[in-house]
């Protein structure tokens, strides 16, 4: 009878791997189909991944309903919400410490000015057209457009010649603290969120233990890895055995991804100070006896996991609220201030010469960090209402589509204009 139960347990634990397998399958050639599309059209990868999803999540409306059942699988969502972990990560890995202390009053103007300006922006647009909604949502949708996903920037300023540039300096260096003030923002509204469906009233004190403990968490985090994270690999170094590195460098990032989520932050904002914390210098013990970097060794698992992520994104979308005119709407509006916010950003820029207009472009992406955040939007309650809906979510993942896929026409016009009239003048003298 024992035998026979143990039987019949397995056999549904097959069907159910066997399911997510092959939803793997699916998932990862259609990212990959998409991806090679939108870079065969000067787009990055990611945008065909999301699109790609969207594409699966409503082949029901031409008879194949199969892939939707994809969206509700827990074991899907668990391996997405990985892939966002290490996405994170490898975002972090970009940076340093001493990247961001580094910065110019420049770059911090420029990153403060480009968080503030379009989580108010998105707040007011969500307070007027989803009267409806909770001040939350609309706080979120604010969350959403604090943003900028830089790597699509930088791709353009190194394809143009201008990664040395000091636009190039403002704007890279803007998106360290750009990132880190929009951590603190998501984990503010995400804690008073989570406060609020417990029916905890909100005041000055809760948002200032909400920012006090995202504060501490992510500088804390910082200066005890920075003392820590040198002597954990130089232990580790001396491990026999294949993957050492690499194991040792994921243990530190899903230990702190924990930690942040025992004091209430998002998953993500361990992460990313994983990341930020790990120097080359800490595993050169590793590299020294002809390892690869880490970089290099997390860039597999990134392959794999990150594209599950934005496909089942994309799947989450519902062509059928595109037709509806809220949503379009919507949509419009956020563009538009997610623009204007990023603009606004520009003014930061302190300096004799600068291309403030570069600067201000080449802030404007939203790319995968908006997508994560309206993808933990969409798992946020209040009431029994979700924060970020289906229509909402849909008229995010538009801005977000639009954002990314203008900035780069639009940064090399922008940095042709001044060239074309450098040039120009000089024909003149």
């Amino acid at each position: 009878m024992t035998l026979a139960v143990s039987t019949a347990a397995l056999q549904g634990h097959g069907a159910e791997v066997a399911t997510v397998v092959i939803a793997l399958a699916v998932m990862l050639g259609a990212a990959k189909l998409g991806g090679d599309l939108a870079v065969r059209v000067g787009q990055p990868a990611v945008l065909g991944e999301l699109v790609a999803g969207v594409a699966l999540g409503n082949a029901f409306l031409i008879g194949i309903p199969w892939f939707r059942s994809f969206t509700t699988n827990p074991s899907i969502d668990v391996l997405a919400q990985l892939g966002v972990l290490i996405l994170l990560f490898e975002v972090g890995l970009e940076s340093t410490v001493r990247d961001m202390m580094r910065v110019g009053i420049s770059s911090l103007l420029v990153a403060v000015l480009g968080v503030i300006t379009p989580f108010a922006l998105g707040w007011i647009v969500g307070a007027l057209i989803l009267p409806g909604h909770s001040p939350y949502a609309h706080a979120f949708l604010g969350a959403t457009l604090t943003a900028t996903s830089v790597g699509i920037t930088a791709r353009v300023l190194g394809d143009l010649g201008k990664s040395k540039s000091p636009e190039a300096r403002i704007i890279l260096g803007a998106a360290v603290i750009d990132d880190i003030l929009g951590l603190i923002i998501l984990a503010i509204v995400t804690g008073a969120v989570q406060g609020a469906d417990r029916g905890e009233s909100l005041d000055y004190g809760s948002i200032g233990a909400i920012v006090g403990k995202a504060v501490v968490f992510l500088f804390g985090a910082l200066a005890l890895g920075l003392v820590v994270s040198p002597r954990l690999f130089h232990f580790t170094s001396k491990l026999r055995g294949r993957g050492v590195l690499l194991v040792t460098a994921l243990v530190f990032c899903f230990l702190l991804s924990y930690l942040a989520s025992i004091i209430g932050l998002a998953l993500i904002v361990g992460a990313y100070a994983a990341g930020l914390i790990l120097e080359d210098v800490h595993w050169k013990d590793f590299t020294e006896r002809g390892e690869h970097q880490l970089e290099e060794l997390i860039h597999p698992i990134s392959t794999v996991l990150v594209p599950v992520f934005f496909v089942l994104m994309g799947m989450r979308v519902e062509l059928a609220a595109f037709a509806k005119m809220e949503v379009l709407g919507l949509a419009a509006l956020l563009t538009l201030v997610a623009v204007i916010g990023k603009q606004a950003c520009s003014l930061g820029a302190i300096g004799h010469g600068l291309d403030r207009l570069s600067i201000g472009i080449g802030m404007i992406p939203r790319g995968e960090v908006g997508l994560i955040f309206a993808g933990i939007g969409t798992t946020l309650m209040v009431g029994g209402e979700r924060i970020v809906d289906e229509g909402v979510f849909s008229a995010i993942v538009i801005m977000v589509i639009v954002t990314t896929m203008a900035t780069p026409p639009a940064l090399k016009w922008s940095l042709g204009r001044r060239r074309e009239r450098g040039n120009a003048g000089g024909r003149n003298g």
